[in-house]
């Protein structure tokens, strides 16, 4: 097992906005994002859905060919934050209101899901630019998700839809949009998108447009781990014909990297045997281990004063194929972990194999007071524990947050080098499909706070 470090940058700022904090690093996205356009020769929509925090947004604009939005909600929050970003919405079961304000708003292209949908566009009388959004059965191996039943229609649902655009003149038909799966790699997507491309050329002449949507897989088992965007890229490029549009829709696999959810721990208890960690805040806050089913990969930080320890295991088993600690996909800096601006104990070398190197004074605002007034006034150290006053738990550590369900679960029975209390737990790949699609509200606990990174504040 490895640990997971926390680049030095984004612990200090979680540290000092107060936890529990979400961190995104914004320089780490845009390197990344910029990675993914020089790999991918076609049209690249990011969906929106993934992560809609506006500075998420523009740092990937410059990046993207436009935005992807699934409701009239995302469609205004994202027109707001990029006004002249070209859009397309997608997702069923769009209301009267919301097609009403694609088509006010000018949208680059609206997915339609079903001949029925496509009617009511129709007698809206207003020009849009469409896609038919086609469930094909393909075959499809590897999946997280299948995206079938409810999106889109089947193929003997497309004659009714020529019948209603051949009376609708002002609704232009630009080609397919196809999503199937999710969570795949390059070779199985590629598969599915020669699949999808074989069907479509099929059924329309001339020129076409086809977009593949999104489902690049993100592995929270091993974080190090990248989708192959060149393998993909190159894919993309061999299967397009000249007279071919093709669009694909990327997002979990875009922002997940960017972020951090950082909190501390509460409380540390053994029961029927085992070791709880309890942390501050929950999965009311970040829900993808439970809609995933994994356990969120994570570091460790000690409240001591010591080196981060070898906390988060990669939760399939094994460290990074590298060998190294990663950070965001690359070998971590300085020498491997950094204790965040905590004092260096004078334990020796950093557990992977580099000195400690960022280990000054705590400067956000002065040393833990061990339960008095943080004097920087902000809301992390009053009501820290102390980690000397209570029980440290060793080996394996099921990580839980403050919610009134055994639901409530971050990662199970993971191995950890120490945890006790007051220490902080940072959570990684908490860039996507995290605090948006979280249940907020939930027994109204605090809300995180939400810090940023970039590459300027960074040097």
């Amino acid at each position: 097992m490895t640990g997971l470090p926390l680049p030095e940058a984004v612990g200090g700022r979680a540290l000092s906005a107060g936890l529990p904090a979400y961190v995104y690093d914004l320089g780490a996205l845009r390197a990344h994002a910029a990675s993914v356009r020089a790999a991918i020769p076609v049209e690249i929509f990011y969906a929106a859905k993934a992560n809609p925090d506006a500075r998420i947004l523009t740092a990937l604009a410059p990046y993207m060919d436009g935005v992807e939005v699934s409701s009239g909600g995302e469609l205004a929050h994202v027109r707001a934050a990029l006004p002249g970003a070209r859009l397309a919405f997608g997702g069923p079961g769009k209301t009267d209101e919301e097609l009403v304000s694609a088509t006010d708003a000018g949208v680059d292209r609206l997915h339609v899901e079903s001949p029925h949908e496509l009617g009511r566009l129709a007698a809206l009388r207003a020009e849009t630019d469409v896609l038919l959004r086609v469930n094909l059965p393909v075959a499809i191996s590897g999946a997280a998700l299948r995206m079938s039943g409810p999106f889109g229609m089947e193929p003997e649902a497309l004659g009714a839809c020529l019948d209603i655009l051949e009376h609708a003149p002002w609704l232009r038909l630009r080609g397919l949009h196809a999503h199937l799966a999710s969570g795949l790699e390059a070779g199985p997507l590629l598969e599915v998108a020669a699949q999808i491309l074989g069907w479509a050329r099929t059924w329309m002449d001339g020129p076409k447009e086809v977009n593949l949507g999104g489902g690049m897989a993100v592995d929270y088992r091993n974080p190090g781990a990248r989708f192959d965007w060149a393998e993909y890229g190159a894919g993309l490029a061999a299967l397009r014909r000249p007279e071919e549009t093709l669009r694909i829709e990327p997002g979990r696999a875009l922002t997940a990297y960017c972020g951090w959810y950082v909190t501390d721990v509460l409380d540390v208890k053994r029961s029927h045997g085992e070791w709880y960690a309890v942390l501050r805040g929950g999965t009311h806050h970040l829900r993808t281990p439970v809609t995933k089913g994994h356990d969120q990969p994570f570091a460790v930080l000690p409240a001591d004063g010591g080196q981060v320890t070898g906390g988060g295991r990669l939760a399939g088993g094994g460290p990074d194929a590298g060998g190294e600690p990663v950070v965001n996909g690359e070998p971590a800096a300085a020498g491997g972990p950094v204790a965040l601006g905590r004092p260096d104990a004078g334990d020796g070398p950093d557990p992977s194999g580099g000195p400690v190197t960022h280990g000054g004074p705590v400067t956000h605002g002065g040393p833990v007071t061990h339960g008095g007034p943080d004097p920087s006034g902000g809301r992390l150290t009053g009501d820290r524990p102390i980690a000397s006053c209570g029980p440290v738990a060793t080996g394996a550590v099921t990580l839980v947050g403050q919610l009134c369900t055994p639901k409530d679960v971050f990662a199970r029975q993971v191995p950890v080098d120490r945890i006790a209390l007051g220490d902080v737990v940072a959570f990684a790949l908490a860039g996507a499909y995290a605090w948006n699609i979280s249940h907020h509200d939930f027994l109204m606990h605090p809300k995180p706070a939400f810090e940023y990174v970039d590459d300027e504040t960074c040097r």
